[in-house]
Order: structure tokens, then sequence, then C-alpha cells
């Protein structure tokens, strides 16, 4: 496994040993003790599975007080545009984003701490994404940002986007009490 800095403080690019041959490919996506070695999470207590059609845009979430949850990202199947928002106050990246794309078999995921907003758009015909979580979702913790924020300058691949009723809805940052959003701790 390659673990990539990115230009976030704690979010991560992970490259997992990929072993193909005449009959497919075998990747370890996650294994507890080579997880705790890098100093990443040892355990994950929820596993979610989105499958959305092409331009489908998801977020950008976050879950916060009381209930933050740290992401691994992986793509099972399709092609996506994944997105990570610094919501932490106080962070050197606040207001920053990450962007990459992530498809399946190409053994890159994307762990995301808490403190941090997601989302992602489906690129291909349609994706199905694994998230494995750090706390349980709890909707009333359940935050978004709106995905078009001029302050966050995302540069999404597609103008036209599906979203739900809700996402469009989304505050931007500027508008967030500063109560909904979570403190850096370095």
């Amino acid at each position: 496994m390659k673990i990539i800095q990115t230009d976030l403080p704690d979010c991560l690019l992970l490259e997992q040993d990929v072993h193909e041959d005449e009959r497919g490919f075998f990747m370890e996506s996650w294994n507890a003790g080579r997880f705790a070695r890098h100093g990443l999470p040892d355990a994950f207590v929820q596993h979610n599975v989105s499958r959305s059609r092409r331009a489908v845009l998801r977020g950008l979430h976050y879950q916060w007080p009381g209930a933050a949850q740290g992401k691994l990202v992986e793509v099972l199947e399709g092609e996506i545009f994944d997105v990570a928002v610094d919501l932490r106050r106080g962070s050197p990246g606040f207001g920053r984003h990450l962007a990459v794309r992530l498809r399946a078999g190409g053994g890159r995921q994307l762990w995301i701490p808490e403190g941090f907003a997601h989302g992602f758009l489906t690129l291909g015909e349609f994706a199905l994404v694994s998230y494995l979580c750090t706390a349980p979702y709890d909707a009333a913790s359940d935050r978004a940002l709106r995905w078009n924020d001029a302050r966050l300058a995302i540069d999404w691949p597609l103008r036209e986007v599906n979203l739900s009723a809700r996402d469009a809805a989304a505050p931007l940052l500027d508008d967030v009490p500063e109560g909904d959003l979570p403190v850096w701790r370095p």
C-alpha cells in the first residue's frame, strides 16, 4: 500500500496493491493491522454502498456535531469525481478542497477524516461506491454544503448534474453557523 499525503492535512490518497492475471484482479482494500501501522483507523463501524446513475452528484455532506465520520471511499464499479472539503475551523486547509478521480479496479481509495465534507459526481453510466465509516450515521447530525459554492471553487467535470432537493438548497460555507463546523485538533 502506498500512502500519498494530499494538500489537505490528514486527507490521504491510498494506492492499494492490485494483483492482476488473466482471471481478473485481487486487492486487499482494508486490513486492520496494516492500517494501524500507518496511523489509519483500524476499526470501522458502518459500511455504506451507493449506486448512482451518470451525472448524479451526492453531497457535499458532513456529520456534526457529535457524530462526525471518517470515511474510506472506494469505487466498486464505474468512475467518480470525488471531493473532500476541509471544514475544521483553525485548520491550515479550512475551506479548501481535494478532488480526485476514483475508478473501479484502480486500487485507489480516498481517506477522508472527521471534519471534512464529502461529495462525488458519477462520471460513467453508473457508479457503485463503498464507504467504510468510523462512526454510525446519525440523521440529526447530518449537514450539507452547496456543491457549487464559488468560495470552494470546485471544478466539477460536468455542469449538468442531478441533485437531491436537499443538496440543491444546501447553504454556502459562509452561511454555516460557526457552531455547525468542527474544530481542528492538530
